[in-house]
């Protein structure tokens, strides 16, 4: 029998008297997990990632999982993270981690032929700045982020002359694109480089983030074939293939698709969606494992 941890925060962990509201996604996906991983003689135990009482190399794998809090403690995560691989087996890598933490990781995506957003990074954010993001853009609506950060917290839309909100951490600023009200995100999900299922994520009317706990939906979709050459083209860029992989993309007017990200830290995978995500985890892990 062999143990893995799986990495998730106060707020997602079974029992937490301060779960969020989106934590129904953690237990779908343990859910999935336990199971497959089970018939392999493998055991799936909740941690969090930042107990630090918990000796790592007990483990013979950790995932990391539902780590929803990681952002607003963004250099103790990837020390423990860090920590966590001297000891044990980490998925995905700290290295990849440390990439993919940061959204300026789209820079190089880009460099490889990905379509990406047209994008303003700007490290020290202030109310000019902002404004001439609009006029660089060529847009008259747009959408603010975090550079590190997820789940669309501290994500501004604005619209040219809206008043500029205070913000202190490295943005990074595209144009709204309003397929993402029309169509909804494209999610295709691979595990170990391979293909396991692909949903559309739509917003409620009146929004446009499309996370579960802003009342998004999800729908399993088939992507067509040069959607899919578009998202294995993200993932052919790495040398090393990350044990998971969400590749989230929108459509342009003329059809094509963008990369809105490449999640390779804690995505949600949608097992609901994807009823062969269980069984292609348990096998990737077993085989990572052998």
């Amino acid at each position: 029998m062999k143990n893995i941890a799986f990495l998730c925060c106060q707020t997602t962990i079974s029992g937490s008297a301060i779960r969020r509201s989106d934590a129904h996604e953690h237990d779908h996906t343990l859910a999935a997990f336990r199971p497959e991983l089970r018939q392999r003689d493998l055991v799936i135990t909740e941690v969090c990632w930042d107990d630090a009482n918990v000796d790592w190399s007990a483990f013979d794998a950790v995932i990391i999982g539902t780590t929803w809090d990681y952002w607003d403690r963004h250099d103790l995560f990837l020390e423990t993270l860090d920590s966590i691989e001297k000891s044990t087996k980490l998925f995905n890598s700290s290295a990849m981690v440390r990439w993919n933490s940061n959204k300026q990781y789209l820079k190089e995506l880009a460099e490889s032929g990905t379509n990406l957003i047209p994008t303003q990074w700007i490290d020290e954010p202030s109310a000019s700045n902002i404004e001439a993001a609009f006029e660089l853009l060529d847009s008259d609506d747009i959408v603010v982020k975090r550079q590190v950060g997820a789940g669309a917290d501290g994500q501004h839309r604005l619209t040219r002359g809206e008043a500029i909100p205070e913000l202190t951490s490295p943005m990074m600023v595209q144009p709204f694109f309003p397929s993402i009200q029309t169509e909804g995100e494209l999610s295709m999900i691979y595990i170990d480089g391979e293909y396991s299922h692909a949903l559309i994520k739509r917003a409620v009317n009146g929004d446009y983030r499309i996370q579960s706990m802003y009342g998004g939906t999800e729908e399993a979709t088939t992507p067509n074939d040069d959607d899919l050459t578009q998202a294995r083209h993200v993932l052919n860029s790495f040398d090393e293939m990350p044990l998971y992989a969400r590749v989230d993309m929108l459509r342009a007017d003329s059809g094509s698709l963008y990369l809105m990200e490449l999640e390779l830290i804690e995505p949600y995978l949608y097992p609901i969606q994807g009823p062969d995500l269980g069984r292609l985890m348990a096998e990737a892990i077993e085989r990572r494992l052998s």
